[in-house]
């Protein structure tokens, strides 16, 4: 997610993007005379963007737009900004107020007079992103007489603050011009710090003198007190024609930890350019310059990026069993874990289906569980159904004045394609646009056996590319088990185009009633209902980990678990076991030397824990005196209640009959590896 880190400690004022606490001052000099008054409201403009006129959103009622002030909800436009006639037919506001406009979904903003006549912004003429002024022309001349400028105010003086103050019209603030505060970053310029009261939609105002010369352009309100914040007009005026200048100071950081990388972009281009020239070849350069954040930000200390490094080695120890989605993140000492998001809920649909949910950094991370009504087909090929599902279990709302009200359905998605991860995992990008508040709905899922599993954000629709790359980014840091009943393993097989690679050689058979079987290049093994029923309330879970192979990390299953049904704990396991390395603990140690020798619970004797019965099986004969294999693969079978040895030994026997390995790793004393549990 990027940050960015400009020139002063607060965000600027903005009708859109922020909200301010109005503040007011004791009238400090008599206000201009109405001549002047005149002069001032003529030649100052309320910056506005349109209304969308559609909107395809299904609310679970009609909204309640009575609640909603009469002169807002009548208005075709929104009011984001202020810009005022500068001199020969040219016009300034700040620069962040023509920012909101680049890459929304409303489209371009444009300058209202008094009479509510709306002029389009033709070109850009000058633009500086750190001084946070804009100069630009008018499709049509507004036939306005422009402000004189005062190049050299003096402290201590009446100023006036002028502004479409909250969207309402223009009005007219005294206080008085305070102080000269350096910019924050370098100290390269001054900014005019003044008593006026500002308040949102003051961004872009012209800041007078008594006389109404302009001195300064309006940009923000102080965080902590009314000292409000302009740029010297003479910095607008003196500035290089036609150039614009993209100069600031941006801090990426990922959900993973907590290293920050913070760059200085610097971006000239010439100018004239039109609105959506402008917008575009802003927005190019700024999505270029958050990929490479991104990129530099993995490249810092690659070295010790999961899965490298001697803090990647316990998680690739360690399986994940949870079908619910973690997310690898490092700890404070340099360790790499699975964090699991805290559930903040789970809510029910129709026919079986669930939505379970929580949240990890900057995102919401959800389970869904496919409806047992709807067809799998259907199901992950339908955008407007997944995320229609996915609303019922977490609620977006939209607030309407006082009242929030639900949103039912968002529709199709507006961009819906595949995106592959670093392990091959196929996942769906999806984007639906909100255009009531110009925000975007991004989400990437990966589709599993049971449904999906998947990570969402809500963000500015300007920001969405930045979004996009984060999520990508993170899905190489997602671990999650495959499981679900036989019946939905077979439906999701059919899926082809979004299988993982992973699966693509994995031979998955069933007969209810008769057999299972499952067949990798790793391992296959079969059985049949003597040793557990195989019907289609069966679940099959495949544990899949990260893990050392030679001298590549894999995401591969690690674990085979075949439960009898969801009512009983009876169930079959098979699972890969390795070496582990010198550096890892002594309780990895002690079960790995369990389990070459032999040792209980790896002696095929029945053991009892509370209401289970459980016996352990290893592959393969004992190792020769002196030497120790590299990969092992240990056998559970478990049942409820009390069980007969006689009985469970030839159940045991059964799946070890049938068991093949051909996982020929061979490693070193201290090699690195992975160590499963049963």
């Amino acid at each position: 997610m990027r940050q960015m880190i400009k020139s002063w400690p607060a965000a600027a004022l903005s009708a859109v993007s922020i909200g301010c606490l109005l503040a007011t001052t004791a009238s400090l000099a008599e206000m201009p005379d109405a001549v002047t008054q005149q002069k001032i409201r003529a030649a100052t403009f309320e910056v506005v963007v349109p209304k969308p006129v559609d909107d395809p959103i299904v609310y679970e009622k009609p909204l309640p737009l009575e609640l909603l002030p009469y002169q807002y909800r009548t208005d075709k436009y929104f009011s984001i900004g202020t810009a005022f006639a500068l001199d020969n037919q040219r016009y300034a506001t700040a620069a962040h107020v023509l920012n909101d406009g680049f890459g929304s979904q409303l489209g371009a903003p444009a300058l209202r007079d008094s009479s509510g006549r709306v002029y389009p912004i033709a070109k850009i003429l000058k633009y500086s992103s750190a001084e946070d002024f804009a100069v630009f022309s008018l499709a049509e001349d507004p036939k306005v007489a422009p402000l004189d400028s005062d190049q050299r105010p003096k402290l201590g003086e009446p100023v006036y603050a002028v502004g479409n103050a909250l969207g309402e019209g223009v009005v007219i603030r005294d206080g008085l011009y305070t102080s000269d505060t350096p910019e924050e970053r370098d100290g390269r310029w001054k900014w005019l710090r003044f008593s006026a009261a500002a308040s949102p939609g003051n961004s872009g105002g012209p800041l007078l003198d008594k006389e109404g010369k302009v001195i300064g352009v309006v940009l923000r309100k102080s965080p902590s007190e009314n000292l409000n914040y302009a740029v010297s007009i003479d910095q607008v005026l003196s500035a290089h024609d036609n150039l614009s200048v993209i100069d600031d100071r941006w801090t990426y950081q990922l959900d993973i930890f907590d290293e920050k990388q913070t760059e200085t972009i610097h971006k000239e281009f010439t100018l004239p350019k039109t609105y959506t020239e402008f917008g575009g070849a802003y927005l190019q350069t700024r999505d270029e310059f958050e990929d490479r954040l991104l990129a530099n930000l993995l490249r810092k200390d690659v070295d010790h990026l999961f899965p490298h490094g001697e803090g990647s080695a316990e998680l690739l120890h360690t399986l994940q069993s949870d079908d619910f989605p973690a997310l690898i993140t490092r700890g404070q000492d340099g360790s790499w874990q699975a964090s699991t998001p805290q559930r903040t809920g789970t809510s029910q649909l129709p026919h079986n289906g669930t939505v379970s949910y929580g949240a990890i950094g900057y995102s919401a991370f959800l389970k869904l569980r496919r409806p047992d009504d709807v067809p799998a087909d259907t199901f992950y090929s339908d955008s407007k159904a997944y995320m229609d599902m996915t609303l019922k279990g977490t609620p977006l709302r939209r607030a309407v004045g006082s009242e929030p009200v639900r949103i039912v359905s968002l529709g199709k998605a507006g961009r819906d394609t595949i995106f592959v991860d670093t392990w091959l995992r196929k996942w769906q990008l999806r984007t639906w646009p909100m255009a009531y508040n110009d925000t975007m709905l991004v989400s990437l899922a990966l589709p599993v056996p049971a449904g999906y599993v998947a990570m969402n954000r809500i963000v500015r629709t300007a920001q969405a590319h930045d979004a996009i790359a984060d999520l990508e980014a993170l899905s190489n840091f997602v671990l999650v088990s495959y499981g679900a009943t036989l019946d939905q393993w077979r439906d999701f097989r059919k899926q082809t185009a979004l299988l993982p690679a992973a699966l693509s050689s994995i031979d998955i058979g069933f007969d209810y009633g008769r057999g299972f079987h499952y067949k990798s290049a790793r391992c296959s093994f079969s059985y049949t209902p003597e040793v557990q029923k195989i019907t289609q309330d069966s679940e099959l879970h495949l544990d899949f980990s990260f893990f050392n192979d030679h001298d590549n990390t894999v995401w591969d299953v690690a674990r085979i678990r075949i439960i009898e049904d969801a009512h009983n704990q009876n169930l079959i396991s098979v699972a890969r076991n390795m070496q582990p390395s010198e550096s890892m603990n002594d309780d990895l140690k002690s079960r790995w030397s369990r389990i070459v020798h032999r040792q209980h619970p790896y002696d095929a004797v029945t053991g009892n824990d509370g209401d289970l019965t459980a016996i352990h099986g290893v592959d393969g004969p004992l190792p020769a005196a002196g030497s120790e294999p590299a990969v092992l693969y240990t056998v559970l079978v478990q049942m409820e209640g009390a069980a007969d040895q006689e009985l469970m030994k030839s159940k045991l026997a059964h799946v070890m009959d049938n068991l093949r390995t051909n996982d020929s790793q061979t490693l070193a004393r201290g090699g690195s590896g992975s160590v499963t549990q049963d």
